[in-house]
């Protein structure tokens, strides 16, 4: 695996077939949908996570989905970090935000975790909040359900319908990230759709 990789891009999410579908999971869908989009290729890694190198618009990526639970995940980053000598600030971290409506997207340059556990995860593996985040709207649950419940639950039949364009979407948000920057990003996708 090439060891000058510029970008890393991490999907969060939880391993195993049992997650794959939840909201959740949004993270590694993205990833998976980049890894496919740009033909990106995987490799095999001591490391607690699926690793895929390649090419975006002219860019050196690796991608990564830690395969430590969402609660855990920043220890396999930090050594994907530590590894292959990638700055914190440039990294792209995908993950699901339920303070978000479904469907809206919101790129952040920097910031606490808002109580996300990945990203908390993150921040103490890393010791710093200085990396980008594309947050993906899986809104709030409906009254009487858990929010741990609602976002290991699978999309509904109504945002199923929708789910592929809001996924191509954060692909799209991805590669202006790293071909123009968060703040170009952030101007382009931080609206309402």
């Amino acid at each position: 695996m090439p060891v000058n990789t510029k970008h890393l891009i991490v999907g969060l999410g939880n391993p195993g077939t049992t997650y794959a579908t939840t909201r959740h999971n949004i993270g590694f869908r993205v990833v998976d949908r980049l890894v496919q989009t740009y033909g990106l290729t995987t490799h095999r890694s001591r490391i607690e996570a699926e690793l895929a190198a390649g090419n975006i618009s002219g860019m050196s990526v690796l991608t990564a989905k830690p395969l430590a639970y969402m609660n855990r995940s920043g220890n396999p980053v930090a050594e994907i970090v530590r590894n292959y000598g990638i700055p914190c600030e440039d990294m792209v971290i995908i993950h699901d935000d339920i303070d978000l409506a479904y469907e809206r997207l919101k790129i952040k340059e920097k910031g606490g975790d808002g109580g996300h556990n990945g990203l908390g995860s993150l921040i103490d593996a890393l010791g710093t909040e200085s990396f980008v985040r594309v947050r993906m709207g899986v809104g709030r649950p409906d009254a009487g359900i858990g929010v741990v419940e609602y976002v290991l639950g699978d999309f509904n039949a109504r945002q199923r319908l929708t789910l592929e364009a809001f996924l191509s979407r954060a692909v799209e948000a991805v590669e202006v990230i790293l071909c123009e920057g968060a703040k170009a990003a952030m101007n382009r996708f931080n609206r309402k759709p």
